[in-house]
């Protein structure tokens, strides 16, 4: 029997900042069950920090070359086919409430499901509806696909209730500067992670109550890292190390936990296989780990996981590659001399009190506080190389690109980096361009030739 597939995006959740990866400040009671209830991934990553490429990726099974879209706010080829084609095909019902973000409408051809808030931006964040996910759950006999992509806890942080986290009770990350002004924004980020936990109990309940909970397998993401410096918008493991845990009553053994390497890409090969069809039809860049969620196999078949940067228009070009395999993350920053610069992380918009954001605390606390000027410099003035143990240092702090000890393993991801990036016809430093990000927004993907049958 076909399963019914429920996949819930967060948008701009740090993964261990949520309660199941070590968080130790926010509340998600609805997340913690179905982690319970399911398996967790702890190395699961996509392969661009930013919303748009990360759901392009996601929807197709394609890195982001592949499918086109390399810049926020782009669009992937025209011809590109995604979830709603490769399920539709296997008599799916292929629909998406909320949050959408990707286009072209042609190679995204989801059904659009009414009830949750769509911009990310809206301040407040619109009340949600169950009843449109409820009907279209309902409908009919056929399998259903359903995208749920909630938009929080994507700035602005206004939603949730923030009294529940005093400000000055907050168990910092180390990649942010301890100011007043990061420890007031921190609680709001906090409170939004419980908005969206709220958000996930409410799904959870309204698919128990149409009775199909035993024959859906659920699937939540945290999607891509924060809106603060060191994650969303980068290429460290706090940007690309996304959170994931699938639920499938009576597939997948409960309280589980594993260290199979997955990567956005991997998952709608694994929905295609769960569905009863053939991955290996398709030229996906990703592969199925369906048996890593039936506990027929411990580890994926995926190697390395991939990630890019191409700050473009977010900010000045300052285009970054990394690789990891799991424990060890290598990344190439293709113009260290230049400085990096994100316009939203460094405060384009004051909030709606017409405050400055947190990052200006940050430049005026640099003054009289090294630590604060640390990380500033380490944000805005990055080497040409960088390598983590990212399993010890999870926050990625520590460099050992120059350490004599680590040589080897820099060596060998390095060349899977050449290796990948001549695989994807990545030209690297002319790619992130404003000519090159309008090109494909046009459609005119110039800098994806070398992919040959994939251009």
């Amino acid at each position: 029997m076909k399963p019914n597939i429920l996949l819930i995006i967060s948008d701009d959740c740090t993964y261990n900042d949520l309660p199941l990866y070590g968080g130790r400040n926010a509340k998600t009671p609805h997340i913690d069950q179905l982690a319970a209830e399911g398996l967790v991934f702890d190395r699961a990553y996509l392969g661009m920090a930013m919303c748009v490429p990360c759901r392009s990726e996601l929807y197709t099974g394609l890195y982001p070359m592949s499918n086109g879209c390399a810049w926020n706010h782009a669009a992937s080829r025209p011809e590109v086919t995604s979830m709603p084609h490769h399920l539709g095909a296997l008599d799916y019902r292929v629909g998406i409430a909320g949050k959408i973000h990707v286009k072209p409408d042609a190679a995204y051809p989801f059904e659009l499901v009414e009830g949750f808030e769509r911009d990310c931006c809206n301040n407040p964040t619109l009340p949600h509806d169950v009843a449109g996910i409820r009907e279209f759950m309902n409908r009919d006999a056929d399998p259903f696909c359903l995208v749920v992509g909630l938009v929080d806890p994507h700035v602005p942080w206004v939603m949730g209730d923030a009294s529940q986290y005093p400000p000055d009770e907050l168990d910092l990350p180390p990649n942010v500067a301890d100011t007043a002004r990061t420890r007031e924004d921190f609680s709001r980020y906090l409170a939004e992670i419980g908005y969206v936990d709220g958000q996930v109990g409410d799904i959870l309940a309204t698919l128990d109550e149409t009775g199909r909970a035993e024959d859906t397998l659920v699937l939540f993401t945290s999607e891509q890292g924060a809106q603060f410096p060191g994650a969303k918008w980068t290429n460290w493991n706090l940007g690309l190390h996304t959170g994931l845990v699938a639920r499938w009553l009576g597939r997948i053994d409960a309280a589980r936990r594993t260290d199979a390497l997955v990567q956005y890409a991997d998952v709608l090969p694994t929905l295609v296989e769960a569905a009863g069809g053939d991955p290996s039809a398709h030229d996906y860049d990703g592969t199925s780990f369906l048996d890593v969620l039936t506990g027929a196999a411990g580890e994926s078949r995926r190697r390395f996981a991939y990630g890019m940067h191409n700050n473009y228009p977010e900010g000045p070009p300052y285009p970054i590659r990394t690789v990891s395999d799991g424990t060890h993350r290598y990344i190439r920053n293709l113009t260290p001399d230049e400085l990096y610069i994100e316009k939203h992380v460094m405060g384009r918009y004051a909030d709606d009190a017409g405050r400055p954001p947190y990052w200006q605390s940050w430049m005026w606390d640099s003054l009289g506080d090294a630590t604060v000027y640390d990380k500033l410099k380490r944000y805005m003035l990055r080497p040409g190389e960088e390598l983590y143990d990212s399993l010890a240092d999870p926050y990625e702090l520590d460099n050992l690109a120059a350490n004599p000890a680590y040589a080897d393993i820099k060596a060998r991801l390095s060349a899977e980096l050449d290796r990948w990036m001549a695989d994807q016809g990545d030209p690297g430093v002319p790619q992130d361009s404003a000519e090159a990000h309008h090109a494909a927004v046009e459609g005119k993907h110039l800098y994806s030739v070398a992919r040959g049958d994939k251009a």
